[in-house]
């Protein structure tokens, strides 16, 4: 029996582009693929382990023909729309007070700021949830395991009694090797308003 909800927030709830904002990255940097050394510092700083300034400053060393706003728009670039709709559930969620709801992201300080600004509902999609974990300030990342096992024990979960929602396959996977349920989410067919549809066998 479902007695928790962990959700990921983009492609769960604010739409992504990935693979547009691959394309762009690589366009703007004049650059065929992701240096190594590149990779690791965007994780890092996912992670919270570098601050925004540092995260700029080696962007702007290694391209400096670009300003720290163009790479802040060049960053950005994978978020696109909220649909109202996916609140709208998640305050019925909320209200029904059947679950306990929580956020589970690997979410940077630019990636959250922008959302801030540009999702006018914002504190109230925050609101929603029991408890809003966001990968820069508990400083771990999916998939790594680790991250499931602090929110397992923070708050003193059973794996079998959790559901864990994300369009990432590397990220349910691991959830699934610690015995947690979990929708891997395909953002082009699925939509988390159809969560009761889907998974209706674990509710």
């Amino acid at each position: 029996m479902i007695k928790t909800i962990i959700f990921d927030f983009g492609n769960v709830f604010i739409n992504l582009d990935i693979e547009g904002h691959i394309q762009n990255a690589l366009k703007a940097f004049k650059i065929e693929s992701f240096p190594e050394e590149m990779i690791a510092f965007n994780d890092f700083y996912e992670q919270g382990l570098i601050s925004t300034n540092e995260f700029l400053e080696f962007y702007t060393e290694n391209f400096p023909k670009l300003s720290n706003d163009e790479i802040i728009d060049i960053w950005n670039f994978m978020l696109k729309d909220f649909p109202e709709n996916r609140l709208d559930f998640l305050k019925q969620l909320k209200s029904d007070s059947k679950y306990k709801l929580i956020l589970l992201s690997n979410t940077n300080e630019l990636h959250i700021d922008w959302i801030k600004k540009h999702v006018p509902f914002y504190e109230a999609f925050k609101n929603c949830f029991d408890v809003f974990y966001l990968s820069h300030e508990i400083h771990l990342r999916k998939p790594n395991r680790d991250i499931y096992e602090f929110v397992l024990n923070e708050n003193k979960l059973n794996a079998n009694e959790c559901l864990f929602i994300d369009d990432n396959t590397d990220n349910t996977n691991t959830a699934k090797e610690l015995g947690i349920n979990a929708w891997n989410i395909i953002p082009k067919t699925d939509d988390i308003t159809n969560l009761f549809t889907v998974k209706k066998d674990l509710f």
